[in-house]
This record gives C-alpha cells, sequence and structure tokens, in this order.
C-alpha cells in the first residue's frame, strides 16, 4: 500500500468523483481507476459502491479513509520534520566532555545559541578516555579532548590552549609566590579528581621521575567539590587554568605555577571524517569561526 495511491483514494473521496479527481490530480481517470483497483485487491474489498453515481464509500472504505487520513498527516509532518532539520529550526548537537572541558565549550556553546536558538545542545559527561572512541562510532557528535586519541576516523579543531597550575587558599603560604619547585608541592595534602584522565597519569609520572611523588589524599567526583576543599584549607590542587578563572578574580583562590609540571594543553573539539547532521556541520562552522 503506497502513499501516492492511498492519496488518489481521498482525493476521490473527498470529491465524490473519479473525473473530477482525477481533474484535480491532474491524471487520466483510467489511471485513477487503476491505483484504486490496486488498492481494492490490497486490501480484498470494494473502497467505492460502484452502483453510485456520487463515489459513495463502502463501510471498508470508510475504514481505510480513517488510516489513510492519518497516515498523510504523519508523511507531511515527517517532511516537515526533515524541513525543519535542514533549516536548523529543530535537531540536537550531543557532546561528550569531561567536567574540565565543559569550561571551553560555554563560550562556543553561547556563539552557537545566538545563531540558532532552536537546536538541543546537550552535553554529556564522559571519562576523557571514552570521548574519542564515541565520536568514532557516533554514539557523540563531538567530543573535548586535551590529547590526540590516534583514530584516523577523527578530525579535530582547536578551541584554545590551558595550562595545569597549583590552586591554593589566600592565607596559603604559597600564595604569594609566582612559582612553586615540584619539591615543595610534593610535601602538600594533595586533592585530586576521582576520575582518572591521560592529563593526570602524565603528570604523575613527571613527578615520579624527579622523585616527588604526589601526595594525593583527598579525591573528589567534581571540581566544583575539588575548589571548595581548597577554599575550605582542606588542601591544595592541581587544575586546568581556565576552569578556576572566576575563583581566582574573586580573589577566593590563587594560582601558583610549578615549572617542572607546567603541562601545556590544546583543548580539542573532535568530529567525525565524513556526513554530520545539519545542526552538527552548523555547530562545527561556529567553532572554525
Amino acid at each position: 500500500m503506497e502513499l501516492a495511491e492511498l492519496r488518489v483514494f481521498l482525493t476521490v473521496a473527498s470529491e465524490r468523483s473519479f473525473s473530477r479527481a482525477a481533474a484535480k490530480l491532474h491524471r487520466t481517470q483510467p489511471a485513477v481507476s487503476q491505483a484504486i483497483r490496486r488498492l481494492e485487491e490490497e486490501v480484498g474489498e470494494r473502497l467505492f459502491d460502484r452502483s453510485s453515481k456520487d463515489g459513495t464509500l463502502t463501510e471498508a472504505g470508510r475504514v481505510l479513509r480513517d488510516y489513510a487520513e492519518r497516515l498523510q498527516r504523519l508523511a507531511e509532518e515527517a517532511q516537515l520534520s526533515v524541513r525543519e532539520l535542514r533549516d536548523l529550526q529543530r535537531g540536537r548537537v550531543l557532546i561528550g566532555s569531561n567536567e574540565g572541558g565543559v569550561h571551553v565549550l560555554l563560550p562556543l556553546i553561547e556563539s552557537f545559541r545566538q545563531q540558532h536558538p532552536r537546536i538541543l545542545v546537550d552535553v554529556r559527561r564522559i571519562p576523557a578516555r571514552q570521548v574519542g572512541l564515541e565520536v568514532a562510532q557516533g554514539s557523540l557528535d563531538f567530543g573535548v579532548v586535551t590529547f590526540d586519541p590516534g583514530d584516523k576516523r577523527l578530525q579535530s579543531v582547536v578551541l584554545g590552549s590551558d595550562e595545569l597550575v597549583m590552586i591554593v587558599y589566600p592565607s596559603h603560604v604559597f600564595a604569594g609566590r609566582e612559582s612553586v619547585p615540584i619539591a615543595e608541592f610534593a610535601n602538600e595534602t594533595v586533592i585530586a579528581h576521582s576520575d582518572p584522565s591521560p592529563a593526570r597519569d602524565q603528570v604523575l609520572r613527571q613527578a615520579e621521575l624527579r622523585h616527588a611523588p604526589i601526595n594525593i589524599q583527598i579525591a573528589l567526583p567534581s571540581l566544583e567539590g575539588i575548589k571548595r576543599a581548597v577554599e575550605k584549607k582542606m588542601g591544595v590542587a592541581l587544575l586546568p587554568r581556565r576552569c578556576v578563572v572566576a575563583e581566582i578574580e574573586r580573589k577566593q583562590l590563587v594560582a601558583v605555577k610549578i615549572p617542572e609540571i607546567r603541562y601545556q594543553r590544546q583543548l580539542r573539539l573532535l568530529h567525525r571524517k565524513g556526513e554530520l547532521s545539519h545542526a552538527a556541520q552548523a555547530f562545527l562552522a561556529t567553532a572554525r569561526k
């Protein structure tokens, strides 16, 4: 049962005439009659009372008309939805990021939303190690990482750079210093994120090579929790500077450099090679600008 034949059927039922339906559809009357016969063969019932001259529907015809009208509305809704996707009147951009990556995404999302306010931007918290694979497999449109996942299925746009700094409370002995050697940092109680990451692994290796292992005594599941713990003088933390800009400006926290582990990071927006959705294409264009 094809939509084209159902449209012919609905037109005949509406016009109550094969000839008027043919004229409205710009088809010949034999073509209209043939389409109705095919439908009748498929449903196994007469749809029009042939003894009537005004195109009266049979009981089976009335039942089919109800379903045909619903199907036609669904088809029109589907066409409208696809046009809205193309015209960026609807759609979704799905992004994977760890907690730190969200800070670099916010200005990009703000710019995109100014241009396309009807598109949903959905950012999911995904461990950094998992982001590249999920983007490559199509589970995510984009992913934010600070390292090259080494997957040939992926491309990336550099969003900016960042560095790791030690975060201390304002009355801490290090607060008045521009930098602190790693040997002194190793003596501090460190508050770390409970989710491991490639950046964290690299910093730990650098510290071990310098025989100054980092003294992680508290692990918390969020950056906000880590920052609040440092404010409460529970310890110090090693965080991306971008994640604590607001607290530094408000003088709630102080950033201190550690020369041996000043890990410069490029923040990258990963995406798959090849075709993207209309919404994802528009988001990528905004990122490239």
